[in-house]
């Protein structure tokens, strides 16, 4: 049943290569459902993501070209590329595509199937269910901070892995919708249905919509 695994028996597929994440950021991102991601003595089985495609894409950090913070988005697929948002999280995603165009994915929500004592230690006082439930609780179970932001997953015996999932994904559970909070034109649910979750998962997030900006005053 989903997300109903013995952790204890999780068996992890075959580590993902940088050929995985070297293709087109829309195939890469419902490949990674299923998939498993393993750092600081935490695994975690993704349950849904959100693709971001660079130059091209109104809603991606790199949309306006490279500046010192989104650098590694440029760079070789299968580096991660980790930024602080609202002055106190951290949120984690996973370089894609030809290098140069910055196209990423981010790792949103997920289930705990290995390093389950740790990851309650790191949310303690949370429910299971809500411990990766969402980017920024995702990146906090498995340790994912700034100083993580440009490691690459791709490197044997590094200190982040990801796995291809060990079942077959059906596509009929694969669901696609807007990506959560973006504003502006990248938050066109018609132009951008860019958010992948698996269908009947408890651990993936409640979408919510961008909140309107306040106008800044002249004064």
């Amino acid at each position: 049943m989903a997300g109903q695994q013995d952790p204890s028996a999780f068996e992890l597929g075959a580590r993902l290569e940088r050929a995985f994440f070297a293709e087109d950021v829309l195939d890469v991102a419902p490949a990674l459902l299923g998939a498993t991601i393993a750092h600081a003595g935490v695994t975690v089985r993704l349950t849904e993501v959100e693709a971001y495609a660079g130059t091209a894409d109104p809603g991606s950090h790199a949309f306006r070209g490279p500046t010192p913070r989104t650098e590694v988005m440029f760079g070789r697929a299968g580096h991660l590329y980790v930024y602080f948002t609202y002055g106190m999280h951290w949120c984690a995603n996973v370089v894609c595509g030809p290098e140069g165009e910055a196209s990423a994915v981010l790792l949103r929500a997920g289930e705990v199937v290995g390093g389950e004592d740790l990851a309650a230690q790191r949310r303690s006082g949370i429910p299971r269910r809500d411990w990766t439930r969402g980017p920024a609780r995702l990146a906090t179970t498995l340790a994912l901070r700034g100083d993580q932001s440009g490691v690459d997953a791709c490197v044997p015996q590094g200190p982040l892995a990801f796995h291809a999932p060990t079942e077959h994904v059906p596509a009929r559970r694969i669901r696609t919708g807007p990506r959560v909070g973006v504003a502006g034109a990248g938050g066109d649910a018609a132009a951008y249905p860019w958010r992948f979750w698996l269908d009947g998962e408890p651990t993936v997030s409640v979408y919510r919509p961008a909140k309107p900006r306040a106008r800044r005053s002249d004064a």
